[in-house]
């Protein structure tokens, strides 16, 4: 069957613009900017100030919150100009996000041009939209009252909601551009698969709770492989503490990191004899770029996680998870003859 050009762009430019906003989201929690915007206006949101007076406005509802009061009550309006920025840009291209997808879909629909098989698919990314949306605002409303930052609990679901969304368009689009026919049989990538989101999610505990801050050596933690702050938690809280205890959630991330290069050396080792070319080419690329993304990881600890590098780390997460994506499409497809 031929494919529709027109349809893949669409898709893959929505996979793009989801990998942007995610990058942008991540400048804007390590600059401290995402309570900057203290209501969800759908509409009228879209705008910025424009005068002094707006600026000001928006300026005096930002003092009103625990992060000015307790972390920045030293900012001028030029200083909340800057963290109002990223904070507005970010929500500018969930915006464009929606945009994108609906006014291309309704174009594809009244042409006649999305499949019956596509449609409950498209269905499904607009309800993931919907949701991320929704659950942008549900993570921000968690630090305007109470705390000085979001809840991490909140961001990790905001992330992993992203994430699922990128990956749920991202193998709808393997599947409309590629020439390969569904076997399912794919265990091993697909749990890889699910390892890598995993570990993506821990990252973002690390995040939420400043996490990377803190045992800033490797391979070891200020002297210690296994810190006795996270055992102490462990008996002390409980399994909570995993979520909760710095050193904890620090520990965990980084021995999931090993878990998941682990496998994927497995991975390649399994498939070091398989005759199909594509397969060891994905699996040599899927290494690549998780080893790059473990140095990545272990030189931003090393350096206290300066925004630059914090952001890479993200992005590759990013990359790190198309790739698990790729992988586990072609472990599970074989080529229509």
């Amino acid at each position: 069957m031929k494919k529709d050009r027109g349809i893949l762009i669409w898709l893959l430019s929505g996979c793009l613009l989801i990998f942007v906003m995610v990058v942008v989201g991540g400048i804007t929690r390590l600059t401290g900017s995402g309570l900057s915007i203290t209501e969800w206006k759908v509409v009228t949101g879209s705008v910025p100030p424009l005068s002094e007076a707006a600026w000001q406005e928006e300026f005096e509802m930002y003092k009103q919150i625990p992060q000015y009061q307790l972390l920045n009550a030293h900012f001028e309006l030029s200083d909340f100009k800057k963290i109002y920025f990223w904070e507005y840009i970010h929500r500018l291209i969930g915006r464009m996000i929606g945009v994108v997808f609906l006014i291309p879909f309704i174009y594809f629909w009244m042409k006649k041009r999305i499949s019956k098989e596509l449609m409950p698919r498209l269905i499904i990314m607009f309800l993931l939209g919907g949701l991320q949306g929704f659950i942008g605002w549900y993570m921000v409303s968690s630090g305007l009252s109470e705390n000085t930052r979001v809840s991490h609990y909140r961001l990790a679901l905001h992330l992993g909601t992203a994430f699922f969304t990128f990956g749920y368009i991202f193998y709808v689009y393997l599947r409309e551009a590629g020439n390969r026919k569904f076997e399912g049989k794919a265990t091993v990538p697909l749990i890889m698969t699910i390892l890598v989101f995993v570990q993506i999610i821990l990252g973002a505990f690390v995040a939420g709770t400043h996490a990377g801050y803190v045992y800033n050596t490797w391979p070891d933690m200020e002297g210690e492989y296994i810190p006795e702050s996270f055992t102490f938690a462990l008996q002390k809280d409980g399994w909570s503490s995993l979520f909760n205890n710095l050193a904890s959630v620090q520990f965990i991330h980084r021995c999931m990191a090993y878990l998941v290069t682990a496998g994927i050396i497995y991975m390649w080792w399994k498939l070091k004899e398989d005759r199909d070319d594509v397969k060891k080419r994905a699996v040599n690329i899927y290494i690549f770029i998780v080893v790059i993304q473990v140095m990545l990881g272990i030189y931003t600890l090393l350096a206290h996680v300066p925004v630059w590098m914090g952001v890479l780390h993200q992005a590759m997460a990013f990359v790190l998870f198309a790739t698990a994506i790729v992988n586990y499409y072609i472990n599970s497809t074989v080529k229509k003859v």
